[in-house]
Order: structure tokens, then C-alpha cells, then sequence
């Protein structure tokens, strides 16, 4: 069996909120309480197939593209975000053997994975984290591995791993890189120790693994000496597309547990949904939501159409994802209040926590926020600068018209750095006169048509940035700071773009040609970008929310084409 689409998957699993579902809230907040991996929601999960959505149809996988599964994780991950480590750490391991691994090599993989086993990947070290130059786990000249990674996903279950070992002296070429197939390892070379707890997604395996005087064996060596750090910096941009996937499920049920809550409860005579504090808060959690969702989902497409462009398009999502989700739960909690802290006493206590916690640990989960900034920051001056020519606009209604058919996805034009300028930015001036002049027909719009005039100008002043940044006495944090601000105008640019080339599609459940979502990202976007506080947007914002009530209402999950959520009786499959 194979789930073919997130409302299939919903089907499945049933209602979340059913507290006698074994793949419902109440129960992942009693895993959550014991420190237990989920292994009976992840065997239902393999069962349905759900495994396969990421590997390649050549491997025996059901991939289509990047956007569907982005969905399904989220779907998912919404119940409990533990299933995305569960089922999904070994995308990055695959990843970097489709750039590199041997036919051999992928076949083992292939085989370890569709039976619904791991391939652990094996890079970071407790005493460097980020710093993966300074990495110390060697591979002798003969062939002998030793040292202890860090942090390995799946760890302590997977049948193999994808080592990342120093095999020279010094820069990224220092590193080379070895698939083990650990059922072959003799006793006394490999020990599996359980890594740190993490305070959020409690349970999942997180292990390290310490090598002692282990003989690699022949054909066991990843393509060539040397590029061993460079697939897996290429590998975790498709990495990031996921761990957005497990943000957006987890900023889903914070939201709907907020606007539950906000819609029943009063204040005097009216509900807080209606109240003017809280409804702030709510319509800055919306919109954060929006702008995640669509951060996510162009990216998710994008990597289809641009891969090139990816080593900066997808550090850029995840920051804007990860940032924005972990505003939305901050906002979501203050108008809960009290009901934000309980662990017992009331219906679906211990679940806020719990989604607290654990978007902490999907902000950093492959990249802490400063290493990520840092992983583009050196790039942003090419794309704000390079002068190329504009983005091809075939290749731009590929990615934003979301009823468009995507190219296969080729791993192997990923690149380290991107050349040229943003695809995004470099085609926004047009994109934005056009969308301005479509809102001057209605002059309800006129508010939204000024926030898109005022995206183009901070993007237009993007070179001027960089060019200080890098500049005699600038500032050593300058260059990150533009990295961030160029990470929030680049979604921007994406809300423009998918408005524009959705007009005639009602997306977020509104009517076809809606701008109040698109204000209301715009809004919240260029809030964030300018490091001022979302609410000062005031009533710009407020049509996200009206959507993500309407969302709620309709049982759909909250992204742009929605998705039909689990009635509260669970179907049998």
C-alpha cells in the first residue's frame, strides 16, 4: 500500500483530537511524557508507504516531487512532529548517495530503506557542532576509522551509515566519505551510546557513534577522496525542505488549538476571536503562518526549476520558516495564557508544551539559526549584485503556478554556491508592477498595493546593503544581518510572484484574486525584514486571520491549496 495524498493519509490516521487514537494528540503527549519513540505511529506509517515518498521511483520509491511530500510530512507531523526523525532521517544519507554513491552503494541503501529500515548519516561532532572544518573522526591512508559522531539520526537502529571523515589536513577537501553497512561490523570496532535528551521531540534516536580501529572495507569509500564534506553541505538542502515540512505541522495544531480555544472563550460579552488584544495576536500568528506556508511550499517547487539557486534559496526558507513558526506558537500561547502551561485537568493538556518544545528543536535540527544565516551570508552579494539577467519567466511560472507540472528533480545540479542573481528578486520589479496595477482596480486593495511598492523598493536597496556590509569598518555582524534581511524580502518576493500567477485560483480559501492574504504576508514579511515588531501593521494582518478562521471551519489544513482534514471518525483502511 501506498498513500497517494495528504487527505488519503488523513483518512488513515483519523482525528487527532480522538483521544483513544493511537496516531492523536493524547497519545503523543503520553510518548512525549515517557521519552518514547514512536514506533507503533511510524510502523502504521511504513505500512501506508509513507517512507517511500522521498526515495526516487528508481529505488523502488514513490517520488514525485518535493512539494507533495512537503505536504504529506506535514500532515503528519501535525499529530506528532517525532514521525518526521522517525521515518525521515535517512533522506539526507540517500541524498548524498544519489550525487555521489555507486550503483552498489545506492542499491544497498535502496534495499535498507524500502524495507522500511535506516541509513544513518554521521557528520557533526559534540566538540565542533557547526564548525565542520574543525571535525576530528579520521580515516587512516590504510583504511581505519576512529572517533565519535555526534547527534546521529536513527542511530542507534539503522542498519547503515554515511560516514563524513577527515582523510586530509586541513579545508573542505579534507574530507571524504564511507557508507557502512553496520550488520557487517565486527564487535568491539562500533559502540552506540544514546546522545544528549533534547528538552523538545522527546524519544526520537539520536545516538553517538564511536568508532574504534574499524577496517573500512573495499567499495565502501562514497565517490572520490575529498568531496565527502561537499555532497553533504549539497545533501542538506533538500534536508531543509523536510525539517520546514515538521515547523509547518507542529505551527498547524498551535494555530488551530489557539483559534479553538479563541472562538468559545469570552471576555465580557464577546469571544476573544473578536476581542481587540487577542485578535492581534491572532492575526500576527496568521499571517506568520501564511508566510511560512508560503516560504515552504515555493521553495519546495523551486528546487525542482532552479537547484542551482538552492544553496541560498533553501538556508533562506528555513530561516523565514523556523523564525516565523516559533513567533506564531510564541503569539498562539500568550492569547492560550494560563491553558498554554497546563499538563492535566483539561482536554488536550501537556499538547502545547509539547509543540513548544519541540519547534525549539526543529529551529535547529540541521542547522542552529547563526550557522544557517552564516552558511549563505557570503553569497548574498552575488545575488544582489551580480547584475545577470532576469530570471527566465517560463522557468518562474513552473515554480509559482501551482496547477504547473514540475521538472524531475536532479540532486546533481545542486551547487555549493549559487552564480548569478536571485531568479526571485532579479524578475520582482516586473512582477511587482504588474501586481500593483491589478490592485488599482479596486480601491480596497490600495493598502496591499503599497506594501508591494514599498518590497520592491527595500529590495531594490539590497546591493547598496551588501556593498556596506562589506565595506572598510563595517560592522562584523553586517553581513549575516543583510543574509537575514535578504532571507524575509526573498519570501516577499515569492507571496508576489504566487499571488500573481494564481489569480484566477482561490488560494488559502479565499476567492480567486484575494489580496487580503497577500497584504497580510506582505505585511508581516517586511515587518520582520525591518526587525520592528509585526503588530505596528496592524489591520493589514487581519485577513489571515479571517482566512485561517474560514480554514478552520472548513476542516482544511492551513496552506495555500487545503487540504481536507480527518472527520472525528476514524476510518478503517
Amino acid at each position: 500500500m501506498s498513500v497517494r495524498d495528504a487527505e488519503e493519509l488523513e483518512a488513515l490516521l483519523g482525528d487527532p483530537a480522538d483521544d483513544a487514537n493511537p496516531y492523536g494528540f493524547a497519545a503523543a503527549v503520553g510518548r512525549d511524557e515517557r521519552d518514547e519513540f514512536p514506533a507503533e505511529f511510524c510502523a502504521e506509517l511504513a505500512r501506508a508507504g509513507f517512507h517511500l515518498n522521498y526515495l526516487p521511483k528508481e529505488w523502488g520509491g514513490t517520488f514525485e516531487a518535493f512539494d507533495r511530500s512537503l505536504t504529506l510530512v506535514r500532515s503528519a507531523a501535525r499529530r506528532d512532529v517525532n514521525i518526521m526523525p522517525g521515518t525521515m532521517f535517512s533522506i539526507i544519507a540517500a541524498t548524498c548517495l544519489q550525487l555521489h554513491g555507486s550503483v552498489e552503494q545506492q542499491q544497498l541503501a535502496a534495499e535498507v530503506l524500502r524495507g522500511g529500515g535506516a541509513v544513518g548519516f554521521a557528520l557533526t561532532e559534540s566538540a565542533h557542532g557547526s564548525d565542520l572544518l574543525a571535525n576530528e573522526v579520521a580515516l587512516s591512508a590504510d583504511g581505519v576509522l576512529d572517533g565519535e559522531k555526534w547527534m546521529v539520526g536513527l542511530g542507534l537502529r539503522c542498519e547503515a551509515v554515511y560516514v563524513v571523515a577527515r582523510t586530509g589536513a586541513r579545508g573542505p577537501g579534507a574530507f571524504s566519505a564511507v557508507l557502512l553497512d553496520l550488520r557487517d561490523v565486527p564487535a568491539g570496532q562500533l559502540e552506540r551510546l544514546p546522545a544528549a535528551a533534547t528538552n523538545g521531540m522527546r524519544g526520537i534516536d539520536l545516538a553517538r557513534l564511536r568508532f574504534t580501529g574499524l577496517r573500512v572495507p573495499d567499495g565502501a569509500r562514497v565517490g572520490r577522496e575529498g568531496e565527502g564534506l561537499e555532497a553533504a553541505v549539497k545533501a542538506q538542502q533538500a534536508v531543509r525542505l523536510m525539517s520546514m515540512a515538521g515547523s509547518l505541522g507542529i505551527a498547524d495544531s498551535a494555530v488551530r488549538i489557539a483559534l479553538d480555544f479563541a472562538a468559545v472563550r469570552k471576555v465580557g460579552r464577546a469571544v476573544l476571536a473578536s476581542s481587540p488584544w487577542p485578535r492581534r495576536e491572532l492575526s500576527v500568528a496568521a499571517a506568520a503562518l501564511l508566510a511560512a506556508d508560503v516560504s515552504a511550499l515555493t521553495a519546495a517547487r523551486g528546487v525542482h526549476v532552479v537547484p542551482e539557486a538552492f544553496s541560498v534559496w533553501a538556508p533562506a526558507a528555513k530561516h523565514v520558516v523556523a523564525e516565523s513558526c516559533e513567533e506564531l506558537v510564541r503569539r498562539a500561547g500568550a492569547v492560550l495564557a494560563t491553558r498554554s502551561v497546563l499538563r492535566e485537568g483539561e482536554r488536550g493538556a501537556g499538547l502545547f508544551q509539547k509543540l513548544q518544545r519541540d519547534t525549539a528543536v526543529v529551529r535547529v535540527i540541521d542547522a542552529s539559526t547563526l550557522a544557517n544565516l552564516k552558511s549563505y551570508a557570503g553569497q548574498v552579494p552575488t545575488l544582489t549584485e551580480g547584475g545577470a539577467s532576469a530570471a527566465d519567466p517560463e522557468a518562474l511560472s513552473a515554480v509559482f503556478a501551482l496547477d504547473a507540472g514540475l521538472p524531475a528533480y536532479e540532486p546533481e545540479r545542486l551547487d555549493m554556491f549559487a552564480r548569478g542573481a536571485d531568479p526571485v528578486l532579479a524578475a520582482l520589479p516586473d512582477a511587482a508592477a504588474e501586481v500593483s496595477a491589478a490592485l488599482a482596480a479596486d480601491p480596497s486593495a490600495a493598502p496591499v498595493a503599497a506594501l508591494v511598492e514599498e518590497l520592491a523598493a527595500a529590495v531594490a536597496g539590497l546591493g547598496g546593503l551588501t556593498r556596506a556590509a562589506r565595506g572598510p569598518g563595517a560592522d562584523p555582524n553586517a553581513l549575516v544581518d543583510a543574509a537575514e534581511r535578504y532571507a524575509w524580502l526573498h519570501a516577499a518576493g515569492c507571496a508576489v510572484h504566487l499571488w500573481r500567477a494564481n489569480r484566477d485560483r482561490p488560494l488559502y480559501g479565499t476567492e480567486p484574486g484575494s489580496a487580503g492574504w497577500l497584504g497580510a504576508v506582505l505585511g508581516y514579511l517586511l515587518a520582520r525584514a525591518d526587525g520592528t515588531d509585526p503588530r505596528r501593521r496592524g489591520a493589514v494582518l487581519e485577513p489571515a486571520l479571517d482566512a485561517a478562521l474560514a480554514l478552520r471551519e472548513s476542516g482544511l489544513l492551513f496552506t495555500a491549496l487545503p487540504v481536507r482534514l480527518a472527520t472525528n471518525r476514524r476510518e478503517e483502511s
